[in-house]
């Protein structure tokens, strides 16, 4: 919620303005054009700590259950401590790590591909632009 409320915070009232001019006028349309495509890389950033934190299960389970009964809450880093730590599996454990890191890798990766959505942002100065951005046609200076 802190990230969501910050960067409600941090949109611009000059687009909200901006898009009433274009002829946005309701609050859904406000919502459609402006605020979701303006925190839809907040969105992102949560999205990709969840799944970051999902695989880092690893204390809840060690100090509730340490694997559950009949390893019924076993999670891959618990796991990979109990082969390395307790039964000192050493070349498993290291194995395990290697798999954890390659789930991470692609988990991180297909976010950042199939997920993406990019909001663009204007990079000309104004000087080059004479004065307006290009294709806004409420951004007369």
């Amino acid at each position: 919620m802190v990230l969501f409320v910050s960067g409600l915070k941090a949109v611009p009232q000059q687009l909200y303005d901006a898009a009433a001019v274009d002829g946005a006028d309701g609050v859904l349309d406000r919502l459609r054009i402006v605020t979701l495509p303006m925190l839809w890389s907040g969105h992102h950033v949560r999205r990709h700590l969840t799944a970051k934190r999902s695989f880092e299960v690893f204390d809840s389970v060690r100090v509730l259950t340490q694997g559950g009964p009949n390893s019924a809450s076993e999670v891959l880093l618990h796991r990979l401590y109990t082969e390395s730590f307790d039964f000192l599996h050493m070349g498993y454990g290291a194995a395990l790590t290697v798999v954890y890191l390659a789930i991470i890798v692609l988990l991180t990766l297909t976010q950042a591909r199939l997920l993406e959505r990019r909001v663009h942002y204007h990079d000309l100065p104004l000087s080059q632009t004479g004065g307006s951005w290009p294709g806004c046609s409420a951004c007369d200076f």
